[in-house]
């Protein structure tokens, strides 16, 4: 009898305790169901799918190819087939079924050309200051306005560029500020948005300047700065703060891990414990310990109750897109262009750039770049500038035209760049004359060095020689038919191709913006 009202006694406990509405417990696997440890904004890596290009097969024969990597073929053939370049080699080459055969004997191709710095878009045509949205002339620090928000895609100068043989540019903000913005590259298609004509996975560039321009136009307002050491000053200024930003999103992840790893560990012996009672209940419930031991431990269990509390999301630093920026340039996700003249800011920047812990990707215009060849070519920085424009303010009192000879003499990669809404139309003849005055140096600079200033190089310091800059399989199909060699004066695109279809050819089409065509 006794032995019955134990085990009776026991059920009832057992019973009374189940009935007491337990804690949901996280699952087993907490860590694979918790969201990811958020990382820095500059830091997410985006997937960019690229858009499909289905188009007709062209196939070039009997031209001379000028590949752009330093090679020539006398009679040979492109094979362009949905956007990319498909076959290239000697002799005429072999037609897909239903490709466009096109006859271009006596013709040279070349990669589409690439200019590194362009404000058309931004500053188009026609000229009023209703158009001017290149340059936020309102502080010295502006990292964070972006090129692409002021594009305009109607610019009749977008397709007088495509006209001169260029496929590729990259539009930058002013040189007004110190830290002018980010830069975008952007494939020159026919297109109703700019996003349509962004080059897809091309990187992001910020645009940074030097010497004359910020120091006057903010000195002549009375800030700061008015001086080449005040430029600096702003500028290193600028990059340790972003450098704190940095410090504070690395701490903030390393301490969520941290509160994550506690999380789970708690969650870990807090599931420990349910599973002791249910033992000790399982106990109980088969008579096993004393009816007054399972008593003490369900009077014990009501007064320390299981916990699962949620782990409470933690925010992380506060958003800072001027200083977002300037991160992603010392992490390397954006490219640095520098808009600098004389040699010794050009070693200015090189010394910020150490201190800060970035690094230049090109100078811009830097008439003074033969000065520091060396060094140039010792830390592989790009020079982007023109053939022979000089004088035209005191920090341009130096350039030489032999500039973009001695510079690739010595190994860095030299570009020839615009900055022009009527420069871009000319980029061949401009490499052409760059090439004639290094010869009149003395300097040994061949047709296919003086190419690749206009294709591989550009394509290198924009951080997209793996897609353009020469006619290579799998590359994009950015192609230009000349009528002439295309370092001749007289020399016109008669067909360019961007992405494997034909966007302009002598003669044809109508014109792409509304203010080019005739009433």
């Amino acid at each position: 009898m006794e032995r019955r009202v134990r085990f009776a006694l026991a059920f009832a406990i057992v019973a009374l305790g189940c009935s007491t509405p337990q804690p949901k417990l996280p699952p087993a696997d907490a860590k694979a169901s918790e969201p990811p440890v958020p990382d820095a904004p500059w830091r997410a890596v985006a997937t960019e799918r690229l858009r499909p290009r289905r188009t007709t097969a062209v196939l070039l024969r009997g031209a001379k190819l000028h590949i752009g990597d330093g090679t020539v073929i006398e009679n040979g053939h492109v094979l362009l087939e949905n956007g990319k370049i498909a076959a290239v080699g000697a002799g005429p080459g072999r037609a897909p079924a239903g490709a466009t055969v096109i006859d271009a004997k006596g013709k040279h191709v070349t990669p589409g050309l690439i200019d590194t710095h362009s404000h058309i878009g931004v500053y188009p045509s026609p000229n009023a200051e209703a158009h001017r949205d290149g340059n936020e002339m309102t502080e010295p620090l502006t990292a964070a306005v972006r090129a692409r928000d002021s594009f305009w895609v109607q610019d009749p100068d977008i397709e007088r560029a495509v006209a001169g043989g260029v496929t590729t540019i990259q539009v930058l903000p002013g040189s007004a500020n110190l830290i002018g913005g980010r830069a975008v590259t952007l494939k020159l298609r026919h297109a109703a948005t700019v996003e349509q004509m962004r080059f897809e996975g091309a990187p992001v560039g910020l645009k940074m300047a030097c010497g004359e321009n910020p120091k006057r136009v903010y000195g002549a307002r009375k800030q700061k700065p008015s001086t080449r050491m005040g430029n600096l000053a702003v500028q290193r200024d600028a990059f340790f703060r972003a450098r704190r930003l940095i410090e504070e999103w690395d701490q903030f992840r390393e301490s969520e891990k941290q509160r994550r790893a506690k999380y789970r560990d708690t969650m870990a012996e807090t599931e420990k414990k349910r599973a002791e009672r249910e033992t000790k209940r399982a106990a109980c419930a088969r008579g096993e310990p004393s009816p007054l031991r399972c008593k003490q431990w369900e009077d014990q269990w009501s007064r320390e109750p299981i916990k699962a509390e949620p782990l409470e999301p933690k925010l992380p630093p506060k958003r800072d897109f001027e200083l977002e920026t300037l991160a992603a340039a010392i992490e390397g996700k954006i490219l640095v262009h520098v808009h600098c003249y004389r040699s010794d800011d050009m070693g200015n920047m090189l010394t910020l750039a150490d201190e800060a812990g970035f690094s230049i990707r090109s100078f811009h215009h830097a008439l003074e770049a033969y000065k520091i060849r060396d060094e140039l070519a010792r830390r592989r920085i790009a020079v982007s500038t023109w053939a022979d424009w000089w004088g035209f303010k005191l920090e341009a009192y130096d350039g030489i035209p032999e500039n973009l000879a001695m510079v690739a003499q010595r190994g860095a990669p030299a570009v020839v760049h615009s900055d022009s809404a009527e420069g871009i139309r000319r980029l061949n003849q401009e490499a052409s004359k760059g090439m004639h005055f290094g010869r009149r140096a003395g300097i040994d600079i061949s047709e296919t060095e003086a190419m690749k200033w206009i294709t591989l190089n550009p394509a290198w310091a924009l951080g997209i020689d793996k897609r353009v800059g020469s006619l290579t399989v799998g590359k994009d199909a950015d192609v230009v038919v000349w009528d002439k060699h295309p370092f001749s004066v007289y020399a016109r695109a008669e067909r360019v191709f961007i992405d494997g279809a034909e966007r302009y050819r002598i003669g044809k089409g109508r014109a792409w913006s509304d203010f080019e065509a005739a009433p």
